[in-house]
């Protein structure tokens, strides 16, 4: 999976470097853009891949540099063996916080269609997680998300046009891709 996503990754900025298209005019302004994306979270205290939900909007802060308010939503549930019985552990999270982001495109020499990016991410996770009823055992026994929320990015996004755009966004927790929406 991974190969892939870094095969994906590797054509999008090729493409982005060599497609034809106007000289870009610097400086370039990346903030004042809502980003909603949809996407796969690898979380180890869960065990398997889970959809996430990802909102942020984006504000200019210096050049090639924004910051950018996110929620995101997740939710699971796991199945735990208890005297020979199965109960299920249920958890939603809710991170929220900031995520700075470095864009190339100057560096790179990116035509305007296409935006190249480096983040992170820094916040904090609401959880609300409770067992089956009738579970009888230690009710701290399952460990869910670290209230503390660290994530690291390298994206994409195409222009379509100078309001809408699709991004790819790979992080070491959530990857989602999505629209963004530039007012």
């Amino acid at each position: 999976m991974k190969k892939i996503t870094y095969t994906l990754l590797a054509l999008l900025i090729v493409a982005g470097l060599t497609a034809s298209a106007q000289e870009r005019a610097y400086p370039e302004k990346f903030g004042k853009t809502l980003n909603l994306g949809l996407g796969l979270g690898y979380y180890g205290y869960v065990g398997h891949p889970l959809p996430v939900f990802h909102a942020d909007f984006e504000f200019d802060v210096v050049r090639n540099f924004t910051l950018a308010p996110f929620i995101n939503f997740y939710s699971y549930r796991n199945r735990y063996n208890h005297q020979d019985n199965y109960y299920y552990y249920y958890e939603t999270v809710i991170p929220i916080g900031v995520k700075a982001t470095y864009y190339f495109d100057e560096l790179l020499n990116a035509n305007n269609k296409w935006d190249f990016y480096l983040a992170g991410s820094l916040g904090f996770a609401i959880r609300n997680s409770h067992w089956d009823d009738g579970y009888d055992g230690d009710p701290d026994n399952y460990h869910g998300a670290n209230p503390l929320y660290i994530d690291l990015h390298i994206g994409s996004e195409y222009h379509f046009n100078n309001k809408l755009g699709a991004f790819l966004d790979l992080s070491t927790g959530v990857s989602t891709i999505g629209l963004a929406v530039h007012f």
